[in-house]
C-alpha cells in the first residue's frame, strides 16, 4: 500500500464483503452448510459463488450470506438453505458455484424457487 487512495480501494472492495454478512432482519438469508462432509463436497466455493454472486448483483442489502455447521443432510452436500421472511425455507442440495449462481438469478433476483436442485 503506497498511498491513500489505495486504501480507501481496499476499503471500499471490502465493504461490500462486511455487507454480506450485515443481520436485517427483514434480509433474506443464505445459509451454506460448512460441515465437515460439506466441505470436502465443495462447499466453500459453493459460499464463495453465492458471495460473489449477490455482490456483483447489487442485492447485499437484501440479502445476507453466512454459513452453519452441518445440518444433518450430508448425503446432498454441499447444501445451502434460502430463508426469506414470511416464506416457508427453501433448502437446496447437491451444488455447484454454477448452481449458487443460477439460484441467486432466479430464486433471490427473479424470486422463482429452482425446483432443480430443491431437496
Amino acid at each position: 500500500m503506497k498511498s491513500l487512495e489505495e486504501l480507501k480501494a481496499i476499503k471500499d472492495k471490502m465493504q461490500s464483503t462486511i455487507d454480506l454478512r450485515h443481520e436485517d432482519p427483514a434480509a433474506t438469508k443464505v445459509i451454506v452448510a460448512m460441515g465437515t462432509c460439506g466441505i470436502a463436497s465443495g462447499a466453500r466455493e459453493v459460499l464463495n459463488a453465492f458471495a460473489e454472486a449477490v455482490a456483483e448483483n447489487g442485492i447485499t442489502k437484501n440479502v445476507m450470506v453466512s454459513q452453519s455447521g452441518c445440518i444433518g443432510l450430508c448425503e446432498n452436500e454441499p447444501v445451502a438453505e434460502v430463508i426469506s421472511p414470511g416464506k416457508d425455507k427453501v433448502t437446496y442440495g447437491h451444488l455447484t458455484p454454477q448452481k449458487a449462481k443460477e439460484i441467486v438469478q432466479k430464486h433471490l433476483i427473479g424470486g422463482t424457487v429452482v425446483d432443480e436442485y430443491r431437496i
